[in-house]
């Protein structure tokens, strides 16, 4: 009878009162024949791993409950391999049956589970290092790339010198079909023309013109395969006339500001200085260029910090700034009166902004709130505005004087208070009495309504 029921288990144990191990039959398909060789007559205990044997007198211990437990084997020479056991007791006897099935070909399935998981995260990390790669060499590649599928007909994707060359953001331009980027071309044509080219031993160049921006351009193609599709990997570079066009453009640049007689600075973002040219070192007596690059530009102005906010604040607002007058001090302790005017523009992702110095000895053209021959007067009190304290031309003007200074620095700030305080040198509390003494924030409030 032992025998039967053991024919529907991989491995019976028949397991004394005592707790020593009196009959084990192993089934031949099983594989654990070998395992198991000198088990009988051996306490239970020994047979088991520790944490396997603490869960195994716990059930024993309790009632019987029916429910399988999946126990691990171990024994001297180091093997170890999972069972899981249904308990059961002779009729009327403490002899305990214990038939169990091996877990084995299970556990080797969930082994083979975790390492084809681990194999997925480490392609997932490899794929996701490669795109980085991949990535990083289309943006920095200076030379506009493009790929296009040539099933589909559109871009499958850009890099920024390409999508500023077609004049449009990359986001806009990905998926889009190729050919509406450029005038006068039908897609199957474009197409064809680009696939002819790409298998073409001579490195032929397609002509074309920019729909968005109008720049003449020529493209080469190099066609391979990915995803089971044919893509061709584009290079878009002027034509030789728009080069030579571009050139021309930039040694005409170049050539401005290296000779110009206006002072041309350009600063980035914060404020420092990146490049500047002879004029500028001349209006501020520096000797060389290796004193002025990486200086923040507040250094050479009179009222410092205030005017360089007033001026970066005011560009990044609104893209530009005319007109700004102050006073730029020189590598001598001297001063001279300029008018600034700025312009924002993105170089590689970044800030730039280029400043041009004007003498204003030459140019007075001070924007004030008023104009007239009648108030000349009241101009060369305005020109105090910034380099007295409000105390001092109020000394020697009236309150509308008073009220002009305060619209003045209120215009020259941008509208910004705070700025326009410290333009005064007054703090602002006190710019807030006299703003509501001479009505002008009710003025502002009705403006916006």
């Amino acid at each position: 009878m032992l025998d039967l029921i053991s024919a529907g288990s991989d491995l019976t144990l028949v397991v004394t009162p005592d707790r020593v191990v009196e009959r084990v039959l192993a089934a031949p398909l099983s594989g654990l024949a070998s395992l198991v060789t000198g088990w009988e007559g051996r306490e239970l205990q020994s047979i088991f791993a520790e944490e396997s044997w603490a869960k195994l007198s716990t059930r024993l211990a309790g009632p019987d409950t029916g429910s399988a437990l999946e126990l691990n084997h171990a024994g001297p020479v180091q093997y170890e391999f999972p069972v899981r056991y249904v308990l059961r007791r002779f009729p009327g006897t403490e002899t305990l049956l214990m038939l169990g099935r091996d877990l084995r070909p299970l556990a080797e399935v969930q082994q083979q589970l975790v390492q084809a998981h681990r194999a997925i995260g480490r392609d997932h990390e490899a794929q996701r290092e490669l795109e980085t790669r991949y990535r990083v060499l289309m943006e920095e590649n200076s030379f506009p790339l493009m790929i296009v599928s040539e099933t589909t007909g559109r871009i499958v994707d850009l890099n920024s010198s390409a999508a500023r060359l077609l004049g449009a953001q990359r986001n806009d331009l990905l998926n889009s079909p190729v050919a509406q980027e450029f005038d006068g071309r039908r897609r199957g044509e474009l197409i064809e023309t680009l696939a002819r080219n790409a298998t073409s031993e001579a490195g032929e160049y397609v002509d074309l013109n920019v729909r968005r921006t109008a720049q003449r351009v020529k493209v080469s193609a190099k066609m391979f395969r990915a995803s089971r599709d044919r893509l061709l990997l584009c290079r878009i570079g002027l034509s030789e006339s728009a080069q030579s066009q571009e050139n021309d453009r930039s040694l005409m640049m170049q050539n401005l500001f290296e000779k110009g007689t206006d002072a041309i600075v350009f600063v980035d973002g914060n404020g420092l200085i990146k490049a500047a040219n002879e004029a500028f070192l001349h209006l501020t007596d520096s000797h060389s260029t290796s004193v002025v690059i990486d200086r923040v530009f507040s250094d050479f102005l009179s009222r410092g910090a205030v005017d360089l906010k007033v001026l970066l604040d005011n560009v990044k607002r609104v893209g530009h700034l005319r007109h700004y007058r102050t006073r730029l001090n020189t590598d001598y302790m001297g001063e001279v009166s300029v008018e600034l005017s700025a312009t924002l523009f993105q170089d590689n992702g970044k800030q730039i902004i280029g400043i041009v110095a004007r003498d204003s000895v030459v140019t007075d053209r001070v924007i004030l709130p008023v104009s007239g021959a009648e108030h000349e007067g009241l101009r060369n009190v305005m020109r105090l505005v910034g380099y007295s304290t409000l105390k001092e031309i109020v000394d020697e003007t009236t309150e509308i004087i008073e009220k002009m200074c305060i619209e003045a620095a209120l215009e020259m700030s941008g509208n910004n208070r705070a700025a326009a305080a410290e333009l005064l040198s007054l703090s602002r509390q006190s710019l807030y009495v006299k703003l509501r003494k001479f009505g002008i924030l009710n003025k502002e409030a009705s403006d916006q309504a």
